[in-house]
């Protein structure tokens, strides 16, 4: 993960919500899913919950609601911050501290379950940077806890390799607001290079905004041989069209 990674969600945090039609519901509907995995494998809980990408709280917020005990953390102390004050806005109880995900702040075996979503382990661009996330959250997770990660599906974005994402538009109190991505691909087929715009109302006119960040566009099997290296059994991909989350969830349990 590079410093540019932590520069483009620091300029992102205050528009993030705008990526969704409607943030409120996104929130609701991807902890339901989640929440449904970690039933399905740990029980009902409530478990102890980190969530080690958590961004303005997307996950993190709707698990907490959900009942876990949740706490986040983010690379980006700007994100986090956000996190934190639409989780107290809500009245949730949600502790959050800016962490780089390769060098997790907490105890070993502190928690039950670990999520990294939203595409967070794209951002790590090279092998020796993916083995030491997953490492990490291997440590920080209890013998036999549950991690949930969460990617696009790259294996067939890698065969297709898109020129651009679709957009996306959010209906907020000042008005539409359009998101979308234009993609440029490196010679290895691998690693691209997104240019993120964002119109914003602006009375009459729109306000552009332009963020740029690199990811790596892993397949499932690169993942699910790191994540096998790294100390994890069980690992089983789970498709929006079985559970409900809108990218392909890699469950796997710490061994």
């Amino acid at each position: 993960m590079t410093d540019s990674a932590r520069d483009f969600y620091d300029s992102l945090a205050a528009d993030y919500h705008r990526i969704f039609p409607d943030w409120e519901a996104s929130m609701t509907r991807q902890a339901a899913a989640l929440d449904g995995l970690v039933r399905r494998q740990l029980g009902a809980g409530p478990h102890k919950l980190l969530d080690c990408a958590c961004g303005i709280g997307t996950q993190a917020i709707g698990l907490a609601r959900a009942g876990h005990r949740v706490v986040g953390s983010d690379l980006s102390p700007v994100a986090a911050a956000r996190a934190t004050a639409e989780a107290d806005a809500r009245g949730i109880g949600l502790p959050v501290v800016a962490a780089d995900m390769r060098q997790l702040p907490f105890r070993s075996g502190e928690f039950d379950v670990v999520v990294c979503a939203d595409n967070s382990l794209a951002h790590l661009l090279t092998g020796q940077d993916v083995a030491a996330a997953l490492r990490a959250m291997r440590r920080v997770l209890r013998d036999d806890g549950l991690l949930l990660l969460t990617l696009r599906d790259y294996d067939e974005l890698r065969r297709t390799r898109p020129a651009a994402a679709p957009p996306q538009v959010s209906h907020g109190a000042d008005g539409r607001s359009i998101t979308f991505q234009l993609w440029h691909w490196h010679d290895d087929g691998e690693h691209y290079d997104q240019e993120y715009f964002q119109l914003l109302p602006d009375g009459e006119d729109w306000e552009v905004r332009v963020r740029r960040t690199t990811s790596w566009a892993l397949t499932r099997s690169e993942v699910t041989d790191a994540a096998a290296a790294a100390g994890f059994a069980d690992l089983a991909w789970h498709t929006p069209d079985t559970r409900g989350f809108y990218q392909p969830v890699l469950a796997a349990r710490a061994g």
